[in-house]
């Protein structure tokens, strides 16, 4: 019987560690990952020129009712000063006349309770007969009664006219408060139009003119068409209104005002000082509003054309109308 060759051990193998493999399976797998681009950072492309124009335009229209809100404050604030200065002077006069009626009520008080009875008193008793010193004691005290009239009269009248003031000054005060609470804001404001500025795209603008306009009517409407299109280029400057920077309601009160009329330095007033227009019949020196709130307007051209002082970073331009919603004509001519 042969016999059967004897048997090799199995070949040895050196252990396996577990840790390093593990680490070349992440290695090969990021490796793969990056070949397919799956861990890349994702590309974002910038904004466009229009896309941040679009973007000022909505955050400018939070921006300009604060602004406007502004302008009627002042405006309402002027207003009552004035009034309240008035006052003041119509009661200079009624404090003097109060004042000498109370000391000529308090002389005769003074001669008759305090000092006794005067020599001419003295003389109606010794002298008058009876009858006749009780009609004369009584047209004495009706002439004491006379001046205390007098100076309730007068007394009510200043305190009318104080009452008054003192509304006044009280609605001064409260319209003082909120000057400074929008002034307060000035900075932030300021600041975000900064930052707003600084978003938009360097490049140049190059401001026309205004178009050549047909069909004014008025010559006041003529003035403040060429005053208002000698502006163009112009900065906005929220608050003012001229010479050398406007904002919307600005602008249009320092043309009409070329003209010799006067307009509020706000949009709501400048829309009740004009009368309504429709559309169809709107002419070149109208005034044109925009928004429901009436926080922008502009100097209608004609064409669906307009001149107005746009927004901080915009200088004064023409503009279709049809860029904003429009809320109507009002003409002051």
């Amino acid at each position: 019987m042969a016999s059967m060759p004897p048997r090799r051990p199995p070949a040895s193998h050196p252990p396996v560690r577990r840790g390093g493999l593990a680490r070349r399976i992440f290695v090969l797998l990021t490796a793969a990952a990056f070949g397919a681009g799956l861990l890349a950072a994702p590309a974002h492309a910038a904004p466009s020129a229009d896309e941040i124009e679009a973007q000022i335009d909505k955050k400018w229209e939070q921006l300009e009712p604060t602004i406007e809100g502004y302008n009627k404050v002042r405006a309402q604030l002027k207003v009552n000063r004035i009034k309240s200065a008035d006052l003041e002077k119509k009661m200079a006069p009624l404090e003097l006349q109060s004042a000498m009626a109370m000391n000529q009520i308090g002389a005769l008080a003074s001669r008759y309770y305090v000092s006794g009875p005067s020599q001419e008193l003295g003389a109606l008793l010794t002298t008058t007969k009876p009858g006749t010193l009780g009609e004369q004691l009584l047209i004495l005290d009706r002439l004491a009664q006379q001046q205390h009239r007098q100076v309730a009269g007068v007394l009510a009248v200043r305190d009318r006219y104080n009452a008054q003031k003192q509304k006044l000054d009280a609605l001064i005060a409260t319209q003082v408060r909120q000057q400074n609470e929008l002034a307060a804001k000035k900075k932030q404001i300021d600041a975000e139009i900064k930052r707003l500025t600084a978003s938009l795209p360097k490049t140049t603008v190059k401001v026309t003119g205004c178009p050549t306009i047909t069909g004014v009517v008025s010559s006041a409407a003529q003035t403040a068409i060429r005053v208002a299109c000698q502006q163009v280029g112009d900065p906005y400057v929220w608050g003012a209104n001229g010479p050398d920077a406007f904002d919307c309601s600005g602008l249009t009160q320092y043309a009409y005002k070329a003209a010799g009329i006067s307009l509020t330095h706000f949009t709501g007033a400048q829309w009740n000082e004009g009368r309504p227009v429709s559309r169809a019949d709107a002419r070149p020196g109208d005034l044109i509003f925009f928004y429901s709130d009436l926080h922008h307007m502009g100097l209608y051209l004609g064409n669906d054309l307009m001149v107005h002082a746009p927004r901080a970073g915009k200088p004064v331009n023409v503009l279709s109308i049809n860029y904003m919603p429009v809320a109507g004509f009002r003409r002051v001519t």
